[in-house]
């Protein structure tokens, strides 16, 4: 952050400079009633060399003084520009004492009531702490899995006679906050759907923090504390963000066959969600590149490339997350990019020569279900499930993850789920993958 920085005698007009000590003001016919007569200096002569703030620079975006402007005229270009439109030298008369008193009273006398004078930190004690009632957490970011429970920090620092502390989750894209809890310190009331695996903490009696059980996916985003005491409210924020992975996801019938009300529901059918902007990005930096637009969670629509190249964008722009920004969420359409995260439970290859109804069959008679294709990227991501071999999953597709790439297995050299997209399922020639709940 810039601030500007004004020394003794500042005035925010140009009417007013300081040179060796001395305050000088240029309009001397409006000093003569305190005394102050204007010593003229030849021109052929005197030269003035001078290092000042510029009038205006507090706006500049920087310290004044990291400004400085050594100027160097003759009295005659000095008084060309009386109005300091332009960095402007001005005579400083010789005057006594009681004169310079006067001459400073009229300057400071000129200064607004209001004006703000911004200093550099001097090594001074620490400033007040933002919130009086409310410690700070020391990470507001919280990372977790799914199924896992988790704690979101909310301390006291004072307990108030009367308070109650409500937790809630916002949520941009509605423009509203959902309660979850609210307590007075001895009882507490939960509601909503999370309400139901959410509970304080009670590490102690300032504790107010908030613990969430088997953490869904929905879960993620941001939660604020908040201290009702009267006219003292105060709250703090903290953002819960699963670990996962980001995966495109199309149709048999090919690309964009999506609106953006579809795009959510055939994420949520694979076991996942649609992704955030933060978490496709994150996906990007670690290496997804995919040249098909998709939705993401906001109803924007973006595709991240890694290697520029013609049919995406061409070779001249760089390597990012591309973006078609907010479209129509029921009449356009695209691809959707999901996100999933850890399972409870085990993705396993049955072998065979199966079609798609077999397949679901052989699972099933093992006391298991098809997997999903959120499920398999899960595996892949956390078990680091790692098999050459192609297998139906439950939308109708075949696919195979590789942790390890290598010159039989698609030949790819990066690791990642390959697909062979969605065959006739009548034909057997893949294997299944299988979901079992531990």
């Amino acid at each position: 952050m810039f601030v500007t920085e004004t020394g003794p005698g500042f005035c925010e007009h140009a009417s007013c400079q300081m040179h060796n000590g001395v305050l000088s003001h240029p309009h001397a016919s409006s000093l003569t009633q305190a005394g102050v007569q204007q010593q003229v200096v030849e021109e052929s002569s005197q030269r003035i060399a001078l290092s000042f703030s510029r009038p205006g620079l507090e706006g500049y975006g920087g310290l004044a003084e990291d400004f400085p402007v050594n100027v160097q005229a003759p009295v005659s270009e000095v008084a060309r520009d009386p109005l300091g439109a332009r960095p402007s030298t001005f005579l400083a008369p010789q005057l006594s004492m009681h004169q310079l008193l006067l001459l400073a009273s009229v300057c400071l006398s000129s200064l607004p009531a209001a004006l703000s004078i911004y200093q550099k930190a001097t090594g001074g004690p620490a400033p007040t702490p933002r919130l009086q009632y409310l410690l700070e957490p020391l990470h507001e970011v919280v990372h977790t899995q799914r199924g896992a429970t988790v704690t979101l920090p909310c301390v006291l620092r004072v307990r108030p006679p009367h308070y109650k502390v409500k937790w809630s989750k916002v949520e941009p894209a509605e423009l509203l906050e959902n309660v979850i809890l609210v307590t007075n310190g001895a009882q507490h009331k939960t509601y909503g759907q999370l309400g139901g695996r959410a509970r304080l903490r009670h590490g102690h009696r300032n504790d107010a923090s908030l613990t969430i059980t088997g953490v869904a996916l929905e879960d993620e985003g941001r939660y604020r504390c908040q201290l009702v005491n009267g006219l003292e409210d105060e709250s703090l924020s903290l953002t819960l963000t699963l670990d996962g992975v980001v995966f495109p996801y199309q149709t048999s019938q090919g690309r964009y066959r999506f609106n953006y009300f579809e795009a959510k529901q055939v994420c949520e059918e694979q076991d996942s969600r649609l992704a955030t902007y933060q978490q496709l990005y994150k996906a990007w930096t670690e290496g997804l590149d995919w040249c098909n637009a998709g939705w993401i969670l906001d109803g924007t629509v973006h595709y991240p490339i890694i290697n520029p190249r013609e049919p995406c964008g061409g070779r001249l722009l760089l390597p990012g997350v591309r973006t078609y920004g907010a479209k129509d969420k029921q009449k356009d359409r695209f691809d959707a990019f999901c996100f999933t995260s850890a399972v409870r439970g085990q993705v396993y290859f049955l072998r065979g020569h199966l079609s798609f109804k077999e397949a679901g069959q052989a699972c099933r008679n093992q006391g298991a279900t098809i997997a999903k294709v959120g499920q398999l990227y899960s595996a892949w991501k956390f078990s680091q499930l790692d098999r050459c071999d192609g297998g139906w999953l439950a939308d109708g597709s075949v696919r195979y993850p590789i942790t390890t790439p290598r010159t039989r297995c698609g030949g790819l050299p990066d690791p990642g789920v390959r697909s062979f997209g969605f065959p006739n399922k009548e034909q057997r020639t893949y294997g299944t993958y299988c979901f079992s709940v531990k």
